[in-house]
């Protein structure tokens, strides 16, 4: 049995029988989070791309617990230098893990990191990811705009519980994301990437509302299903 739950903006955790994983753990400076970095056991963390409200406390984090960090290989190299475990991935590629199989999506969107110093250091292309264990599958769709293949997912993907943005500006806003939920049938759709920033302020409930069916479920910070 999976436990996923959601902590806010585009912060997820499944915990599988053995295994605790991390998608993008943005939790220091995310005021819609409940977790606490120092408090987080993990042992693997997946990362979509390399902006900061989505790496966010990955090096703390994976030096704390030895965790492994699976990213596209750009972000994967730069995490590498900076003395962390990684596995490097790419788009259309997939991997089976002793914790489950990754399998990296599309995402159109940018992917870079920004320093202090005022440097932008480039992670590659953005991802989403498909996760797989034991029969059930979880998609987190990163940062993204709604694109055509979204409709592959729906064809070939038997997804249980997806994980949608839809703070609009930055990625899909509503009105897109609900056609993205149609597109890829998934079995439950989570809103995610919403009200963490004045500028992706949006009405979670609002869009369930636009989605066909009962399949749409606005989870609050901690709360989990089980698949």
């Amino acid at each position: 049995k999976m436990k996923v739950s959601y902590h806010g903006h585009s912060v997820v955790k499944i915990q599988t029988d053995k295994h605790t994983i991390v998608i993008d753990p943005f939790i220091n400076g995310n005021g819609q989070t409940d977790l606490k970095v120092e408090d987080l056991k993990v042992d693997v963390i997946l990362l979509t791309h390399g902006h900061n409200d989505h790496v966010g406390d990955t090096i703390q984090l994976a030096k704390q617990n030895n965790a492994l960090v699976v990213a596209p290989f750009e972000l994967a190299t730069y995490l590498g230098w900076k003395g962390l475990n990684v596995h490097p991935m790419h788009i259309g590629g997939s991997h089976k893990f002793e914790f489950g199989t990754v399998k990296l999506t599309q995402a159109f969107h940018g992917s870079s990191y920004e320093e202090e110093d005022q440097k932008i250091i480039y992670t590659g292309m953005p991802a989403g990811i498909l996760f797989k264990k034991e029969g059930k599958t979880v998609y987190h769709a990163g940062d993204t705009a709604l694109y055509s293949d979204m409709k592959l997912l729906g064809e070939f993907e038997d997804i249980d519980l997806a994980f949608l943005p839809i703070g609009d500006n930055f990625t899909m806003g509503p009105e897109d994301a609900a056609i993205a939920a149609k597109w890829i049938k998934a079995k439950t759709v989570v809103p995610m990437h919403y009200n963490t920033f004045p500028v992706i302020e949006q009405n979670p409930k609002e869009f369930v509302s636009r989605l066909s069916g009962k399949n749409g479920k606005v989870m609050e910070a901690g709360e989990s299903i089980k698949l």
